[in-house]
């Protein structure tokens, strides 16, 4: 399976892992506020529209990050923000910092600008936030070899690797960052997809550092469809957060980056966090941490590796102890790994290098939402049901996985050597 023609879609930024869907059909009542929107032909304000920075503003409040709208951007999808964001902070010969692995559409905004990129390791724990000293160490290094880092992007409910970086590991990357003067951009896109709510502590970086913080949140997350784009930025309450707002905004007039009026009308309803919104994220998030612990065992009884997933709608599976056996299969770096496994399980299976991961390394992501059906009503049972593992549907795709993981383990017991 060696390839000598890898193909179009293995670009790395157009055919690029998009945000793991909930693969569930549109709360009805979201759908009834954007149908009530549909007919307006107006076009919404760069930053946008007054009624949507107030819903932004209540839900940061109500997160222990008490908000203005002149703190908040918003735009339509987090990579648009994140572009403006860098080429703001870093477009001017400064240069980016991000973890190893890191979310797939965080290098590629700074690479379109021409700014170079550093991956930073995490920790053995976590991924999502770098590990303190070596990221004092990248810096030092960077500096050295007369680069100038100023940006630093992480997310401590982290994609891709579905863990959430405890506070004191937090901490101590944030107090790092401020001693080399970085600006702090968190990702906090699925900070409401905490498995265990109430046995996971999250803090955000700008609880922290208030003054060197810009969070952005896109509400695919846990708000909205993924084919909704909408996402929102918090600045610092500073003179420099103003003028990074301010700059910010320039560049999203430049791009004619606006949410369209009913998208608008829907994020803004969804971040108000009326009951139908809240009680359809909470049931959501137990249904993808179910499909993900169930799917989190299947990897490690084949005897790969993986975090045990915290947050999110998926989880990322480190099959190197598996090497041998996937040699066997022509299988040696993580584009290949994905080529299998994408055709073996019928569902994407983006490798790690689509995260900045080594290519060698044998790594990849999988999504829970794949997993829970073909059609909108076998999905829609999976978050109704009480025992949604034990529904056909759902069950077949677990064993199909856990077949194609187990097959793997089998190969590497048959190639053991007799004790």
């Amino acid at each position: 399976m060696r390839r000598t023609d890898p193909g179009e879609d293995h670009g790395p930024v157009r055919y690029g892992p998009p945000l793991p869907a909930d693969g569930l059909p549109v709360l009805p009542e979201l759908s009834a506020v954007l149908a009530a929107a549909a007919s307006r032909s107006d076009a919404q304000p760069v930053g946008g529209a007054p009624a949507l920075l107030e819903a932004a503003c209540g839900y940061w409040t109500r997160r222990g990050l008490p908000t203005v709208p002149d703190q908040v951007a918003a735009g339509p999808g987090a990579p648009a923000l994140l572009l403006a964001l860098t080429a703001a902070l870093a477009g001017d010969g400064a240069d980016v910092l991000v973890p190893r692995p890191c979310a797939a559409w965080w290098a590629p905004y700074a690479r379109i600008l021409g700014r170079p990129v550093y991956h930073v390791p995490t920790t053995a724990e976590s991924g999502g936030v770098p590990d303190p000293y070596a990221l004092l160490e990248t810096v030092r290094r960077v500096r050295a070899e007369g680069g100038d880092p100023r940006l630093l992007v992480l997310s401590v409910a982290d994609d891709p690797t579905a863990t959430v970086a405890p506070p004191e590991l937090l901490h101590e990357t944030v107090e790092a960052a401020a001693a080399e003067d970085l600006h702090l951009v968190s990702d906090e896109t699925w900070r409401d997809t905490l498995h265990d709510p109430h046995g996971t502590v999250l803090l955000s970086p700008a609880e922290m550092r208030p003054d060197r913080v810009t969070v952005v949140t896109d509400l695919a997350g846990a708000l909205l469809p993924t084919g909704w784009p909408a996402a929102v930025a918090r600045f610092p309450d500073t003179g420099t957060g103003r003028h990074l707002h301010a700059r910010v905004l320039d560049i999203l007039t430049a791009l004619g980056a606006r949410i369209a009026a009913p998208v608008a009308a829907a994020a803004g309803y969804a971040l108000d966090e009326p009951p139908p919104v809240a009680e359809r994220r909470e049931a959501t998030v137990r249904l993808h941490a179910r499909v993900a612990a169930a799917a989190y065992t299947a990897v490690v009884a084949a005897g790969a590796l993986a975090r045990p997933p915290r947050a999110g709608r998926h989880l990322y599976a480190d099959l190197g102890p598996l090497r041998e056996p996937l040699a066997a299969r022509d299988v040696g770096d993580a584009q290949e790994l994905e080529d299998v496994l994408t055709a073996r399980l019928g569902m994407p299976a983006p490798g790690g290098h689509r995260f900045g991961d080594d290519l060698g390394a044998l790594r990849v992501r999988l999504s829970t939402g794949a997993l829970l059906g073909g059609t909108a009503q076998e999905r829609l049972e999976c978050l109704t049901s009480p025992a949604p593992l034990e529904l056909p549907h759902l069950h077949r795709a677990l064993t199909s996985l856990r077949s194609a993981f187990g097959d793997l383990r089998h190969d590497a017991q048959r190639r053991e050597s007799p004790r």
